[in-house]
């Protein structure tokens, strides 16, 4: 595939940012990716490998080593029809998946990876300047109706593939747009909105109906989770009205730090600061919004949702932010032979974080302080992973200033009010208990009741969902019809 000796020839190229002082004036994509001669020479970097681990790297099995060559070889139309062949929204996973699939790369065991990523990137870009991106209307209807819980991208997967295969498609949304994390929770300057915008437009053309402001079941009482309703319908009037019922919604229950001072006002779950940075950017107006403005933030949580929090705050034009993460700093680089095609654990620093921001690293917050119910501050120790637990590292008190505290420690597990609603079994971490083996995958304890996604795995990448939303449909389909013609 590519060149045969193009990985000899030829340097990896990384995608560019603009400028810091530049993009922090706005919340726009600000990545410059690659042009189409560039996407050419990391296609020739591909290696005719003979196993290409690539593929199993990339949870929904993109068959990247054609689509690499079919770049290399310009021929672009040929590209994307190989991409779609596994995957619906290439410009969500282009953007915004951390490509494990570079991980895998065979080149990555000793040099530096093919850049997969950005060459997904470019050609489905290149897909939608040229008008090559257009509605797949069913040829045939099945008469069958199918309800969709959820509009994240297992919903979205789920949707377009079941509309593809005739049935009649509704997906709700409790909230006010279509999108799910995608449209509430990742930042604009990581992927525009536009894009989610686009995909709805080619969906409802092939039949799919989208309902939002639409709660199914109902939210517990003092829920933190975005939830923008108007209107509620219940379980039993999903399960009557419906010949299938696939439940697709995430994992929003924000994993919380119960230490004393919980309750002072300016401690937060960061799903209740980023959503309202996108409903903000959507031209709505948000009365009381959190905003970082002028104050000292701390990010607890060192992940994706941390960092997503650290460029929003300097975009606000916080004072200071700083990022906790409960365990040591991991090494700058992996150790390649012992950890590939695996995904490795090592050092990641993000855009954002390159925009201001001081990580500390095995740090525990013990207590948050404050004055007259408002947070000034908190109380953190150093700790030590020991015989199973953390351990507190005598000596290591501090205490830092703070204004705003954002919790970004990751999920727990779905809302359980909506599983609950339909009497779905859950698995001991609170999922919705449901196989993915083939005979009768996805399917739930419940008749025609089925779940995929984060409200299935737990907590998951974008690819993970568009891959578990596919495989859902496929399940379906085969249940609806006794057969299935949808790819795994």
């Amino acid at each position: 595939m590519g060149k045969v000796t193009g990985f000899m020839e030829f340097e990896r190229i990384e995608e560019g940012y603009a400028p810091v002082p530049e993009r922090l004036k706005h919340y726009k994509e600000f990545v410059v990716g690659l042009d189409e001669s560039q996407a050419k020479v990391q296609g020739a970097r591909c290696m005719d490998c003979g196993t290409p681990f690539c593929n199993n790297g990339c949870p929904v099995n993109n068959i990247i080593p054609d689509f690499n060559d079919l770049v290399y070889q310009g021929d672009w139309k040929n590209a994307i029809t190989v991409l779609h062949s596994t995957n619906n929204f290439p410009e969500f996973t282009g953007r915004i998946c951390p490509a494990p699939c570079e991980a895998a790369c065979t080149l990555n065991v000793n040099d530096d990876a093919v850049g997969i990523k950005s060459i997904e990137h470019a050609i489905i870009d290149k897909a939608w300047a040229e008008g090559w991106v257009q509605p797949q209307p069913a040829r045939h209807k099945t008469g069958k109706k199918v309800a969709v819980v959820g509009s994240g991208p297992a919903g979205l997967a789920a949707a377009q593939q079941l509309a593809r295969a005739g049935h009649d498609v509704t997906v709700f949304e409790k909230n006010d747009r279509v999108g799910g994390l995608l449209r509430y929770g990742i930042p604009d300057f990581k992927m525009e909105k536009s894009h989610i915008d686009r995909r709805v437009a080619q969906m409802e053309a092939e039949g799919v109906v989208f309902r939002t402001g639409v709660l199914v079941g109902a939210m517990p009482a003092g829920s933190k989770v975005t939830n923008w309703a108007k209107e509620t319908v219940s379980a039993e009037q999903l399960k009557s009205e419906f010949d299938a019922v696939l439940l697709t919604g995430g994992a929003e229950q924000s994993r919380d730090l119960p230490v004393p001072g919980r309750e002072l006002d300016g401690v937060h779950f960061a799903m209740e600061f980023l959503p309202q940075q996108n409903k903000v950017n959507a031209g709505d107006k948000f009365k009381g919004q959190l905003r970082a403005d002028g104050k000292h933030v701390i990010v607890i949580g060192g992940g994706d949702t941390g960092s997503d929090c650290v460029g929003t705050s300097n975009r606000h034009g916080a004072a200071s932010v700083t990022q906790f993460e409960v365990m040591p700093q991991p090494p700058e680089q992996e150790n390649k032979p012992l950890v590939w095609p695996y995904w490795p654990l090592k050092l990641r620093t993000s855009s954002s974080h390159e925009e201001g921001c001081v990580r500390e690293f095995a740090v525990s917050t013990k207590e948050f302080i404050g004055k007259n119910g408002k947070l000034t501050g908190l109380k953190t120790v150093h700790v030590e992973f020991k015989d199973g637990k953390f351990v507190e590292v005598p000596g290591t008190d501090k205490e830092y200033k703070a204004d705003l505290v954002l919790l970004a420690m990751g999920f727990t597990n779905p809302v359980a009010s909506v599983l609950e609603a339909f009497g779905v079994d859950k698995d001991a971490r609170g999922n919705a208990r449901a196989s993915t083996d083939f005979t009768g995958g996805y399917a739930t304890n419940v008749a025609k009741v089925f779940a995929a996604g984060d409200m299935r795995r737990g907590q998951s990448l974008v690819v993970w969902a568009i891959r578990e939303g596919r495989q859902a449909a496929r399940a379906v389909d085969e249940f609806l019809m006794g057969y299935s013609d949808l790819p795994r």
